[in-house]
């Protein structure tokens, strides 16, 4: 299976600069994958497709202010770091730019002094091991000191940070949001509730397997960078019985979707634990836990793309692409959504 095949044509003013008002009136484009039928529907008429006693799965992540601008104390020369995860000991998986300048031993210092960092070794995939050295509080420095990590395609300087994060983001740990949930509000939530749909959050934190590009030419020869999942007993609890009554377990995002079916078995029951995902979907792939698939309109040759096309075959997935750009939908992080049932 080539990248190529993967590949389309988005006039870039579809690429959404910065998150529409309420966050439930986003277009959502239904995409029936039996029949390849296709509706035009409002986000918050997402409420009907969802029955009594389905199971909606959502990722509580919370994205931290992963992205820094520093300065190498050698030269003076800018530097920006985007952490990815955490190891032990103050050490990160961190993304450098430029790369070039941050060779083992730089010593990179942030803001006035209050955290500083040593670059200790490159990684695999062309990021860096981190040691931050700092007094008091990581969390509060970073707070203090970091943005934001918007993808590069976002040109705009996002003015309230929490569009960034879902309504229901609980647990720090993301280097970008999990956008399919940004189009949910409370309001909406409560709505599902009310209507018999059971709502249960698991956790993975978003890393570099989930934007990391592909860069083979042959899709099966692309290796997942690991991201940390926790699924609680409560939230597995839910989603088995969701199964065994004969009912769906809708995934919101790719996300969810990768961390249910890491941890499903054949018959599609799922165990609570944690772990490291590092679960690569593309078409050929049997799906065990998911049953429907809420998601936004991913990038050209992206892991996320080839995700979606093994979801609801690939060539209504790229049909639904086609119409959705006719039809000026808003793509990637901010953009519009997509319900497949």
């Amino acid at each position: 299976m080539k990248l190529e095949e993967f590949d389309f044509d988005l006039p870039e003013e579809l690429i959404a600069q910065e998150p529409i008002e309420n966050r439930s009136k986003s277009r959502l484009l239904v995409l029936n994958k039996s029949t390849g039928e296709i509706e035009h529907k409002i986000f918050e008429d997402v409420i009907d497709y969802l029955q009594k006693g389905d199971c909606l799965v959502l990722n509580n992540t919370k994205v931290i202010p992963a992205r820094l601008i520093g300065r190498r104390q050698r030269t003076g020369g800018r530097i920006e770091v985007v952490l990815l995860k955490p190891i032990e000991n103050d050490v990160w998986e961190a993304l450098v730019k430029p790369g070039s300048k941050a060779r083992k031993g730089e010593e990179i210092v942030f803001g006035n002094g209050q955290l500083t960092a040593k670059v200790l070794d490159n990684t695999d995939y062309g990021g860096r091991l981190m040691q931050f050295f700092y007094e008091g509080s990581f969390e509060e420095i970073l707070d203090k000191l970091g943005q934001m990590p918007t993808p590069p395609y976002i040109k705009k300087k996002l003015e309230d940070k929490d569009r960034y994060q879902t309504v229901y983001a609980q647990i720090p740990g993301s280097a970008a949001a999990p956008t399919a949930g940004l189009h949910f509000t409370e309001e909406l939530l409560n709505k599902l509730r009310a209507k018999g749909v059971s709502i249960v959050f698991i956790t993975l934190h978003v890393g570099l397997g989930t934007f990391r590009p592909v860069k083979v030419e042959n899709v099966e020869d692309h290796k997942m960078h690991s991201e940390y999942y926790e699924v609680s007993p409560e939230a597995a609890e839910t989603i088995c019985r969701t199964k065994e009554t004969g009912k769906r377990v809708i995934a919101v995002g790719t996300t969810s979707t990768r961390t249910l079916e890491t941890i499903g078995d054949e018959n599609g029951m799922v165990k609570p634990g944690n772990g490291w995902s590092d679960i690569f979907i593309y078409p050929g792939y049997k799906f065990k836990v998911v049953d429907a698939l809420i998601t936004n309109f991913h990038l050209p040759k992206s892991t996320l793309i080839m995700l979606v096309s093994a979801f609801a075959g690939k060539e209504k997935v790229f049909k639904a692409y086609e119409e959705a750009i006719r039809e000026k939908y808003r793509f990637f992080s901010f953009g519009d959504a997509m319900l497949i049932i």
